[in-house]
């Protein structure tokens, strides 16, 4: 059940009700039987487990990263090995 907060215009008192979203929302206020008026407030909603676009693609990589990481795999010299000339020495001498 969602949490709302209603404010009363007379005495400012903010107050939290637990109420469907089909219940009429509320009038009086019960400290000081003012007005209330209900507030926006900020939602505590989080998205978790893979499917979503945080976890899957939300990430701090971007594609020019992956991008420059396999080129720079791609780019690296590999170790020198000898050829075949090398590999025979001339031990006549």
């Amino acid at each position: 059940m969602p949490v709302y907060e209603y404010q009363c215009s007379a005495c400012k008192r903010i107050e939290e009700a637990f109420q469907k979203i089909s219940d009429p929302p509320l009038a009086v206020c019960p400290n000081c039987k003012g007005h209330l008026e209900k507030l926006i407030s900020h939602s505590s909603f989080h998205l978790k487990g893979s499917g979503w676009y945080v976890t899957d693609y939300g990430g701090t990589k971007t594609p020019s990263d992956a991008t420059e990481k396999s080129q720079s795999a791609s780019t690296q010299p590999t170790p020198a090995t000898p050829s075949s000339s090398e590999k025979t020495k001339d031990v006549s001498k």
